[in-house]
């Protein structure tokens, strides 16, 4: 008998999941390794690190830093949830990951990708309120508003993963215990359950298409007051501003949404789990690693605040020697 087994009523129940992952090809499972925990560390590194850009630095105590901070805190955590338990399975023979697990990993990784998509929205209002009413924005933004919004993202976050998580581990796994992916990834375990999943590919596909085209109406609607904005601007130098500003944004966003439409909203009979593996990799470890990028290279704020703290830690050093 399978140890990852046990019989319920003479029906053989899944206990422990396999993730079978990328590769058995062990030279490639080695290079695959060095190549996700560089692209990992450097995750964390930026990420965590413009949070202590923003939480150290006055000049960025701002509701536009303060959004930015929290879209660092969700992609670092976004990648911990995926990225250390792919490392090992790179590099051990029991790829193995628990019921309980699994379903845990799952309702993290959702919670922040959606919390993610709601907070990009807020974002997106954010640069319309500052841009398209500059002297009122400091009102327009307070504190009794950017927190409730946060607060919003990660509400709407918890419970869409909740539904998900609750409605995909109420199936029964009577058949293969192997996920054809490199974490627990809700289309892979659908594919592996023998009981009936109409009910969760309706949810799936209307759930996370509602917050698709909710979220992606929202940054359109504020780009559009933003474009007219830019228009009535008879400054050059403002017009460029604001474009450095908003198209950091936008390339994030466009990545960011297009990757989730292309997984989830589609029939379910289009899925292709290898092809789906590279780009679910691409929106849970890649994206978080370029958000420190896109959002900082083309930020003049953020540029003069890491100069800031360097110089400030290497006067240190040279006084502490």
């Amino acid at each position: 008998m399978d140890p990852h087994m046990i019989h319920v009523r003479n029906v053989t129940e899944v206990t422990v999941f396999i993730l079978t992952g990328f590769t058995d090809d062990f030279d490639l499972q080695v290079f695959l390794f060095f190549l996700f925990l560089a692209i990992y560390l450097f995750t964390l590194i930026g990420n965590l690190g413009l949070v202590v850009l923003v939480v150290g630095d006055i000049r960025l105590h701002i509701p536009m830093y303060y959004f930015l901070s929290v879209l660092s805190f969700l992609d670092a955590c976004y990648s911990t949830v995926v990225t250390p338990k792919m490392l090992v399975n790179f590099l051990t023979k029991d790829k193995t990951i628990s019921f309980l697990g699994c379903a845990t990993q799952m309702l993290l990784f959702v919670t922040f990708g959606t919390t993610e998509c709601f907070l990009l929205a807020a974002m997106a209002y954010d640069r319309y309120v500052a841009i398209y009413s500059p002297l009122l924005y400091s009102v327009t933004m307070s504190p009794r508003v950017y927190v409730p919004l946060i607060t919003a993202s990660y509400v709407g976050g918890i419970l869409h993963a909740m539904v998900h998580t609750v409605a995909t581990f109420s199936l029964s796994f009577c058949g293969s215990n192997e996920i054809k992916h490199v974490f627990c990834d809700i289309p892979p375990l659908l594919a592996i359950s023998c009981a009936d999943t109409h009910i969760n590919q309706l949810l799936l596909f209307y759930l996370v298409g509602t917050i698709e085209v909710v979220t992606i109406l929202i940054v359109l609607i504020s780009y559009g007051f933003i474009l007219l904005a830019i228009l009535r601007m008879h400054s050059a130098e403002g017009r460029r501003k604001v474009f450095s500003t908003c198209g950091s944004h936008l390339t994030g966003v466009s990545i960011y949404h297009g990757t989730i439409l292309f997984m989830y909203v589609r029939p379910s009979s289009s899925y292709a789990l290898e092809h789906d593996m590279v780009v679910s990799i691409l929106y849970t470890i890649v994206i978080p690693m370029l958000n420190p990028i896109i959002y900082s290279l083309r930020n003049r704020d953020v540029k003069e605040a890491m100069r800031k703290f360097a110089e400030r830690n290497w006067f240190v050093t040279k006084v502490h020697f």
